[in-house]
């Protein structure tokens, strides 16, 4: 499945094309709306600032200050757009 790509902004990638250890802000959510929301409630919300920790399959991700393992499908619904953070 294509990464979707805004030539006008920052390019955005699948949560699990994002390199471990990078930070990402989460720009959009795909899927049937029971996905999405559960997403959201564990706090993969649009604009959230996240880390990618660790994974391939099951990834870690450091959301609002919280740890959270979440499968590679689950990961393949959230687009990301790699920030950078100043020293």
């Amino acid at each position: 499945m294509p990464t979707p790509v805004d030539k006008s902004a920052t390019t955005r990638v699948r949560l699990t094309d994002l390199p471990v250890g990078q930070s990402a802000r989460v720009c959009e959510l795909e899927g049937k709306t029971e996905v999405c929301q559960r997403l959201r409630e564990m706090g993969f919300c649009e604009s959230a600032v996240i880390e990618k920790i660790s994974g391939a399959s099951t990834l870690l991700c450091q959301v609002c200050g919280t740890r959270i393992a979440l499968s590679g499908r689950a990961a393949e619904h959230i687009l990301v757009e790699q920030v950078h953070r100043s020293a």
